[in-house]
C-alpha cells in the first residue's frame, strides 16, 4: 500500500486560488472523487492533503473545507498540510489554532514562487523557530537556485522537521544539473530533512519521459537520504501533466523493483506513518 503525502484538491467553487488563471492545464477543478478513483485503482490507503496557495485569507477555510473530505465515509484523507505565511505577524497565533487542530499535521509556504529573500527575513525565521518541539512539521518546495538560502534555513532550526518536496524539484528536463546534485547531497547531511519521492513526471519531457530518465534523480535522492528519511508523494493533479497517477505509480514501483520489501514499505508508507502519526 501506499501513503500518499502530497495530494491537491482545487474547487473553485468553495476557495480562491490567485495563481490559477496563469497555470494554463492545471487551471481547472481537481476534485478529491477524481483523485479517489485512480487512488483505491493503485492502492493507495492513507492521504494528506497538501495546500494549493489560496488566497491567504482563505487558508483556514481551506483546511476546514479538507477536513469536510476527510470526514466522509471511507475517505482516503487523514490530515492536512495546511498553508500558511510565517512573513506575517499573525502567524504566532495561527500556529496556536493549529496545534490544537489533530488534523493538521504540517506547514507548508511556498517559496519558490515567493521572493527570494522571503525565507531571510528576521520574522519568518522567528517564526520558523516556533515550529521546534512541535508535532509540526514545514515542507520545503524551492528551486535549485533557491538551496543556499534554505539550506542557512534548515541550519538555524535543527529542532524543526523539514519535507523537501519533489526530490528538490530536478531539472531533469534540461538534464543534470550539478546545483541539484551538490544540494541534494548537502541537505541530505541536516538529520532533521526527509525527502519526499513525489511527482517528477512532471518535470522532465512531459510526453516522452521513461523511468530511465527520472532514475538518477529518485536514486541519488535516496541514496543521500537513506531509506529512514524518505517518503512517497503523487503531487496530484501535477502528476497529470506528466500522464497522471497511475503512469507514477508504475513508474515509483519500477523504479524500486530491485530493493528489499523492508526498504519499499519505509517509502511507500512506514516513514510517512511514523513522520505524522497517521
Amino acid at each position: 500500500m501506499l501513503f500518499d503525502t502530497h495530494l491537491h484538491i482545487v474547487d473553485r467553487k468553495r476557495l480562491d486560488y490567485p495563481w490559477l488563471a496563469a497555470s494554463g492545464a492545471l487551471n481547472r477543478d481537481n476534485l478529491y472523487e477524481d483523485y479517489a478513483r485512480d487512488a483505491l485503482r493503485c492502492d493507495i490507503s492513507n492521504v494528506l492533503h497538501m495546500e494549493v496557495d489560496v488566497a491567504p485569507e482563505r487558508m483556514a477555510d481551506e483546511t476546514d473545507y479538507i477536513r469536510e473530505i476527510g470526514k466522509r465515509p471511507g475517505s482516503l484523507v487523514h490530515g492536512a498540510i495546511a498553508a500558511c505565511r510565517p512573513e506575517d505577524t499573525g502567524f504566532a497565533a495561527y500556529l496556536e489554532r493549529c496545534l490544537a487542530d489533530p488534523f493538521v499535521k504540517g506547514f507548508r509556504r511556498v517559496l519558490h514562487v515567493a521572493p527570494d529573500e522571503t525565507s531571510q527575513a528576521p520574522l519568518f525565521r522567528e517564526n520558523i523557530r516556533r515550529l521546534a518541539s512541535t508535532r509540526l512539521t514545514f515542507d520545503l518546495c524551492v528551486f535549485p537556485h533557491q538551496f543556499d538560502r534554505i539550506i542557512e534555513l534548515v541550519d538555524l532550526n535543527p529542532d524543526v522537521p523539514f519535507i523537501l518536496d519533489h526530490c528538490a524539484n530536478p531539472p531533469i528536463k534540461s538534464g543534470m544539473s550539478a546545483v541539484w546534485l551538490n544540494g541534494i547531497t548537502e541537505f541530505s547531511r541536516r538529520p532533521n530533512v526527509t525527502a519526499k519521492i513525489s511527482g517528477v513526471i512532471a518535470y522532465g519531457d512531459l510526453e516522452n519521459w521513461s523511468v530511465e530518465s527520472l532514475r538518477p534523480y529518485v536514486e541519488h535522492t535516496i541514496e543521500s537520504f537513506g531509506w529512514d528519511r524518505v517518503v512517497w508523494g503523487s503531487d496530484w493533479p501535477v502528476c497529470t501533466l506528466g500522464g497522471g497517477l497511475t503512469p507514477w505509480v508504475a513508474a515509483t514501483h519500477a523504479l524500486t523493483s530491485g530493493c528489499s520489501a523492508e526498504e519499499r514499505d519505509k517509502l511507500y508508507q512506514g516513514n510517512a506513518k511514523r513522520i505524522w502519526a497517521v
